[in-house]
C-alpha cells in the first residue's frame, strides 16, 4: 500500500530539502500541508511533494525565483486540468459516435 501523506521531516529526508524551503514555499502559498488534529505536524500528499520536487528544480537548477516558481506551477495545474476536460470530452464523443453507429 503506497503511503498517502509525509510529514515535514519525512519530505526533507526524501527530497534532501532543508526546512527553510519549505517554509518559503509554504509563506508563498505555494505548497499547502494538510494539519491534522495536532497543527504543529503537518502532513504533505503526494501532490504537494511533486510540487516540491518541481520548486527545488527550478530553483536550483534554472534559478527561478519564488513569484517565477508560483507561476509555472499554477500554470502548469491549468494545463492539468485542461488536459483532463479534453480527455473527458474525447470520451464522451467516443461514446456518442459509437451510439450513432449501432443504432445504425
Amino acid at each position: 500500500m503506497e503511503k498517502k501523506f509525509f510529514t515535514t521531516t519525512e519530505v526533507m529526508e526524501i527530497l534532501q530539502v532543508n526546512e527553510d524551503l519549505i517554509i518559503s514555499l509554504e509563506r508563498e502559498e505555494i505548497l499547502c500541508p494538510e494539519c491534522g488534529g495536532d497543527e504543529t505536524v503537518k502532513h504533505f500528499s503526494q501532490n504537494e511533494i511533486e510540487k516540491l520536487r518541481i520548486a527545488r528544480m527550478l530553483m536550483e537548477d534554472m534559478d527561478v525565483n519564488l513569484p517565477g516558481v508560483e507561476i509555472i506551477l499554477r500554470m502548469r495545474e491549468s494545463m492539468i486540468n485542461m488536459r483532463r476536460q479534453f480527455d473527458d470530452i474525447l470520451e464522451d464523443l467516443s461514446v456518442q459516435i459509437k451510439k450513432t453507429f449501432q443504432l445504425k
